[in-house]
């Protein structure tokens, strides 16, 4: 019998998983979480075969359990609405074993289950071409330096001292960053930067 956690902050979506799920004679659902500190717990108390979950969750992210537990037995299933190369790329890194699409057909899932189980991993088809598209930061080493010192919360003023630059070319930075991310201003900058994945 194959052991599964599910982890689902949207309750209704919760429920419906684990039903569908304890329907197939080979998988059982032992434990539900509501956050990513939940799913931290469960796996840990009933060392479950596979821990299925979104990536968007209270407390800690889905990628964010897989981190932490990448050297556990535990396999690691993303099942989010979210297909974006950062998130990927994350996963990936994290060990995860299959990286699925919640408009995927249930039966899809069950499959996926098993075929993890036997040590092969499963991901979306759209994020793999993804993946092998694109998704480079279009940013200047420089740029990122800005960028990462602006979602520290720092000004104009306090990114120039810390860089060495006036405050007229930190501006100019600024101008560029947005120009590239094409957004139009600074939290949109670092909205989209994190999304992509490409802080490091």
């Amino acid at each position: 019998m194959i052991r599964i956690v599910i982890a689902e902050d949207q309750r209704l979506l919760l429920g419906a998983l684990s039903s569908l799920l304890n329907l197939e004679e080979d998988i059982t659902v032992v434990g539900q979480a509501h956050n990513g500190e939940e799913a931290i717990d469960l796996i840990k108390r009933l060392n479950p075969d596979v821990c299925i979950m979104d990536i968007e969750m209270p407390l800690k992210s889905g990628l964010d359990v897989a981190e932490e537990l990448k050297d556990s037995s535990c396999k690691f299933i993303i099942l989010t609405t979210f297909a974006r190369p950062g998130y990927f790329e994350r996963a990936r890194e994290a060990g995860v074993s299959g990286y699925l699409l919640k408009d995927s057909p249930s039966e899809e899932l069950a499959r996926s289950i098993r075929t993890i189980m036997e040590g092969r991993r499963i991901y979306a088809p759209e994020l793999i071409d993804m993946a092998y598209g694109n998704t480079e930061s279009p940013l200047t080493k420089r740029e990122e330096e800005v960028i990462k010192l602006m979602a520290d919360g720092k000004n104009t003023k306090e990114i120039a001292g810390e860089l060495y630059l006036t405050n007229g070319t930190v501006r100019n930075y600024i101008s560029v960053i947005l120009d590239k991310l094409n957004v139009t201003n600074r939290i949109e900058a670092i909205s989209r930067f994190k999304e992509k994945g490409w802080f490091k």
